[in-house]
């Protein structure tokens, strides 16, 4: 990918980024159920990791990048969390 065209596309993603981040934090908010809001929050989470990327990409910096891997692993952590909460039970 052309720095050219990531200099166009970011600017739409983070528009159709904020966007989303609307979108599911509604939902996170509005969830009936554990499940629902950690969805969602892997959603908004896996999207901004996406757009971390792209900018680490279009700067061509590697310091960027410093923040992601945190944030994926705070993410799974969540989820093995969320899981096992639910496997034992306590999502009803």
């Amino acid at each position: 990918m052309s720095p050219i065209m990531l200099e166009n596309l970011i600017p739409g993603l983070i528009a159709l980024f904020t966007i989303a981040m609307i979108i599911y934090s509604i939902r996170v908010f509005t969830s009936k159920n554990i499940a629902d809001a950690t969805l969602a929050v892997d959603a908004l989470t896996v999207d901004l990791l996406v757009i971390l990327v792209l900018i680490a990409y279009y700067y061509r910096s590697t310091f960027l990048l410093i923040g992601v891997i945190p944030l994926a692993t705070w993410i799974f952590i969540l989820d093995l969390i969320v899981a096992r909460y639910l496997e034992k039970g306590g999502g009803k």
